[in-house]
């Protein structure tokens, strides 16, 4: 075991940003869709519904084009964590290395990782035609279901084997990794989960307050 090789994972929506980017899809395409979509995230994340059924009739409802999807990506920059960046580089400088794992979509979230200084994005890959419009989603991918991100991390810390895994999140997908991590710290900055907040080992409102536990 690498003891100089530390992973911190984090969730990326209500975490490292401000938005659900499921959500700001549908904000694109009306009012009356991002109300059914946004109804289906809450639902999902707090473990009123399952994750599988939910993201694919988002998609149903929201079908994403190439166009939105640029405007979404520039969206979880303006709206990103005010300490995330800081916080990102300390733990780099204490032998961290930072991961993105998310039920997201991976195309929406590389510039947002980019922006931060993160190399790994573990999200679902969106397909859109050559057009543009909306094809399909990768169903197979883990995050996608209940139980997919406590999957990938158990992949993560076999490929890797880190001396010290740390899950950072707001959501039940979140929660369900802490069986597999060393320290599960809840967030609560944007959506402040009750179930969340009493499991997790800790619990913060600003990723600043990271560096105070480890």
């Amino acid at each position: 075991m690498n003891h100089n090789n530390k992973i911190i994972i984090f969730d990326c929506d209500s975490t490292l940003s401000k938005i659900e980017g499921i959500d700001e899809l549908a904000r694109e395409k009306g009012t009356n869709i991002f109300n059914q979509v946004e109804a289906l995230t809450h639902a999902a994340m707090n473990g009123e519904s399952p994750l599988t059924d939910v993201f694919e009739r988002r998609l149903q409802i929201i079908q994403p084009n190439l166009k939105t999807c640029k405007i979404i990506q520039q969206r979880y920059i303006e709206t990103i964590e005010p300490t995330a960046i800081q916080t990102i580089n300390t733990l780099k400088l204490k032998g961290y290395t930072p991961i993105i794992l998310s039920g997201g979509f991976k195309s929406l979230i590389e510039p947002l990782a980019a922006h931060l200084g993160i190399n790994r994005i573990e999200a679902v890959p969106l397909n859109l035609d050559k057009l543009g419009n909306y094809l399909s989603f990768d169903k197979t991918y883990p995050t996608t279901y209940n139980g997919g991100k406590l999957e990938i991390i158990k992949k993560i810390k076999q490929e890797l084997n880190p001396s010290h895994t740390i899950m950072v999140g707001d959501g039940i997908s979140d929660l369900e990794t802490k069986p597999a991590v060393d320290l599960f710290i809840g967030f609560g900055k944007y959506t402040d989960r009750q179930i969340v907040r009493e499991q997790a080992h800790h619990f913060i409102y600003s990723l600043a307050d990271i560096i105070k536990l480890i």
